[in-house]
């Protein structure tokens, strides 16, 4: 683990109206609380989207045709890209947030719509930093580890079945 203090520079952009969506600063600190600990310096960006697109990122990067709650992709420069000598570019990736998926699913789950949010920002950027949850230990080790972080902003089990 990283220790010390991180340096993120995370641009959060609205494909979607804001009513509903939470404000930059709150996925900038959902982020922040992920890659602590995790990584020194990163450059991320969090997109988030409407049905239309989420279905078109999905069908055309996953081949699923139907939105998500959140899509990641992590960075890559082409290899034709040559960085100049000494020039270090921590780009980590991007992360897309469906706002109707993510808020259809905190109802149907019955949790804060927020809440939900951060969980899967949490999620996204786990995925960014190479964990998945392809077998059942992995998905394990994935999920302690998003409760842990969201466990300390002081939210709930995002697992806990809820009645």
């Amino acid at each position: 683990m990283t220790q010390g203090p991180i340096r993120l520079d995370i641009a959060v952009g609205y494909a979607v109206p804001r009513a509903g969506v939470p404000a930059a600063a709150s996925f900038r600190r959902w982020m922040s609380a992920a890659l602590q600990g995790r990584i020194r310096e990163a450059d991320l960006a969090v997109r988030i989207v409407g049905e239309d697109e989420g279905r078109a990122l999905n069908r055309h990067y996953r081949g699923k045709d139907y939105a998500t709650n959140v899509l990641s992709f992590p960075g890559e420069l082409p290899p034709e890209v040559k960085l100049p000598k000494g020039v270090t570019m921590p780009l980590l990736g991007d992360i897309v947030l469906c706002a109707p998926v993510v808020a259809r699913e905190a109802a149907e789950q019955s949790k804060p719509l927020a809440h939900h949010y951060a969980h899967l920002t949490v999620h996204g950027c786990l995925h960014l930093l190479g964990m998945d949850h392809q077998d059942e230990r992995e998905a394990q080790c994935m999920e302690q580890l998003e409760r842990e972080i969201l466990a300390a902003l002081n939210i709930d089990d995002p697992y806990r079945v809820r009645d």
